[in-house]
């Protein structure tokens, strides 16, 4: 049994923000396994088997500075250790549209996965960040994460939300390590020319 979260912010008006790109990925992993979603614990929840592994997806509903106790709560309820969650979330310290999973770590100023990792009290599992760009200059970054993507932005992230939900079965399927390799490796267009 495996539990993958999603960060953002729940409500009509955050929905295509920066700071939401974790919902997207589980609404597409839902769309793929034709899944419902349930209120529950603070968080919205669907119940899906990927490579034959139970995995509940989870959308916290409690903002994102508080995402931790959905987390919590989840976690205690389906007793699911540090090892079987992920948590994808939006990163503003990576190149927009880019992907990287790491099975432990810090929380690199992303708010929702600081209070995680509080609520916890272990850095100890997955994460799958999504790159948003960074704030222009003189622009606060929490108004920049609370921002919708710029048309051009947009194709950009609607292809990442894609590859990352591939990292995500990917993850499931074959654990952190190896989906590591395959979700890390730089894209096509994005790799040095002169080797």
């Amino acid at each position: 049994m495996k539990l993958v979260v999603g960060l953002g912010n729940p409500g009509r008006k955050y929905a295509g923000t920066r700071h939401n790109v974790g919902f997207e990925v589980l609404a597409d992993l839902a769309r793929r396994y034709s899944a419902t979603t349930s209120s529950m614990n603070d968080a919205e929840v669907a119940d899906v088997v990927i490579g034959g592994e139970r995995v509940f997806l989870c959308a916290p509903q409690t903002f994102m500075n508080l995402s931790g106790r959905a987390v919590r709560q989840i976690a205690d309820f389906y007793k699911i250790e540090a090892d079987d969650l992920l948590v994808v979330c939006d990163d503003l310290n990576l190149p927009c549209g880019r992907l990287r999973l790491r099975g432990k770590g810090s929380a690199g100023g992303q708010k929702g996965l600081a209070d995680i990792i509080q609520r916890l009290g272990t850095n100890e599992f997955a994460r799958l960040r999504i790159g948003i760009g960074s704030p222009p200059p003189r622009m606060d970054g929490a108004a920049f994460v609370l921002a919708k993507f710029l048309p051009e932005e947009r194709s950009v992230i609607d292809e990442a939300v894609l590859r990352a939900a591939d990292g995500v079965e990917a993850w499931v399927r074959d654990g952190t390590q190896r989906a590591m390799n395959t979700v890390n490796a730089p894209e096509p267009d994005t790799e040095p020319e002169n080797l």
